[in-house]
């Protein structure tokens, strides 16, 4: 039977393109009308031709962004893909060899290294897969095809302010589908706000230099409320009888006021009067979770997941223990 996406992925480009939203305007043109708005905000004629040279409508980010994969992991088979002993043994080989630049980033930034070794993990497998896409190019195809539109062109601005400031050349400008950069797969937006050139080059480059993608994710997570006198949390030992009506991001308590209903934490020591929730990925019968207020609400910015914010702990305490 024909559907939608059968016909989609039949059509050549050109009926493709015409079965968009944005068929009232072509990309041509919507590109030119790009290119006028960079100029008004001060980019360079010479940026925008070398960013825009050979771009065109990419029929596959189109396809990834209207037909994502809709399935849903348990707690369980998550924590088993990703905080894997093989990215764990990884990780520990990398933090040996960087240990000493971490500190540095530490001593700058108040995160330590657990956290952005977590992340840094998690989103491009320690820098091997931080996404093939031309930023430009997929971000000027999900800007045109309308589904996003707003969002997508305020992004595609971004980016272009960040190859005017000479941080990365578009051929290097590489991410993810929906336009996440580098090794720490930030957004164009997120860049301008957190990227930071600490190696001292004079660029930000989250693409290939390690101490600029360790910095900047600390930045994000210090700019973001990270406190440096409490870990991102810990794994947590419930009393029998526990009431799974308690736990929850938004039901936080004191330490000590979990001690009293019989909650401990499980190796690491936690401030009595500092604020924690307990989390229930896998549910009442699962793994339980303190989650330490305000660090894991900094990871949270990141990523709005319970799964993903008690995987980064678990793989930064892992690779650092």
């Amino acid at each position: 039977m024909l559907n939608r996406r059968t016909i989609l992925a039949a059509m050549p480009l050109a009926q493709l393109l015409a079965a968009t939203p944005a068929a009232a305007e072509t990309f041509e043109g919507f590109v030119a009308g790009v290119k006028a708005e960079a100029r008004r905000h001060g980019i360079r004629q010479t940026t925008l031709d070398r960013a825009f040279a050979g771009v065109r409508v990419n029929r596959k980010v189109i396809e990834l962004d209207r037909h994502q994969p809709e399935f849903t992991l348990t707690w369980e088979q998550y924590r088993s893909r990703i905080v894997s002993a093989a990215r764990i043994a990884r990780g520990r080989a990398l933090y040996a060899r960087h240990r000493t630049l971490l500190g540095e980033i530490t001593q700058r930034y108040g995160v330590p290294p657990g956290p952005i070794m977590g992340i840094w993990g998690l989103e491009s497998n320690f820098g091997e897969s931080s996404g093939g896409y031309n930023v430009i190019e997929a971000l000027a195809t999900l800007s045109w095809d309308g589904r996003r539109a707003a969002f997508f062109r305020s992004e595609l601005m971004d980016a272009l302010r960040i190859l005017d400031h000479g941080d990365i050349p578009p051929s290097r400008m590489v991410g993810s589908y929906a336009g996440a950069m580098g090794q720490p797969q930030f957004m164009p937006d997120s860049f301008l706000k957190f990227a930071v050139d600490f190696a001292g080059t004079g660029r930000r480059d989250i693409w290939g230099n390690t101490a600029d993608v360790f910095a900047s994710v600390a930045n994000y997570l210090a700019k973001s409320g990270w406190s440096d006198r409490l870990p991102w949390g810990a794994p947590a030992r419930l009393p029998q009888g526990f009431d799974p009506s308690l736990a929850g991001r938004t039901k936080g308590r004191t330490i000590a006021d979990w001690a009293r209903l019989g909650v401990v934490p499980e190796g690491a020591s936690l401030p009595p009067a500092s604020r924690a929730a307990v989390i229930l990925p896998g549910g009442a019968q699962g793994e339980a979770f303190l989650a330490c207020d305000p660090n894991v609400l900094a990871i949270r910015r990141y990523n709005p997941s319970d799964f993903y914010c008690i995987s980064v702990g678990l793989i930064g305490d892992g690779i650092t223990a």
